[in-house]
């Protein structure tokens, strides 16, 4: 199974336990392939070091759980050739599907209601 993760699963499982983690940890395990793109790796970078997640991390005493950053070195880099206007909630989710295009997913996994469906 091939699956493209949502920046807010790769924030998610950088600093709490659950479902995020759990797919992160199958990542790691190469019990299912994950591709993302340069704009996915990005967005998670600046996300992650934005004042509202600083902030929430230390307000909750929260710390890096597991590096998703050596995860994401695990997973398949594609670099999508074609553009997508489809998510109009979101237009910036469009990476998101454009990368399950271009890597051939099978799924996508997001926490974000328009990309459910």
């Amino acid at each position: 199974m091939k699956i493209t993760l949502d920046t807010n699963i790769l924030v998610s499982a950088s600093f709490w336990t659950g479902d995020s983690l759990k797919l992160i940890d199958l990542i790691d395990q190469k019990i299912i392939e994950c591709v993302l793109s340069d704009k996915i790796f990005d967005e998670y970078k600046k996300a992650i070091n934005s004042e509202g997640i600083i902030e929430k991390t230390k307000r909750k005493n929260l710390v890096l759980i597991k590096t998703v950053h050596k995860v994401m070195e695990d997973c398949i880099l594609v670099k999508p050739e074609i553009t997508l206007d489809i998510v109009k909630e979101d237009p910036d989710d469009n990476k998101i599907l454009e990368c399950a295009v271009a890597g051939n997913a099978d799924f996508i996994i997001t926490k974000d209601n328009h990309l459910q469906s």
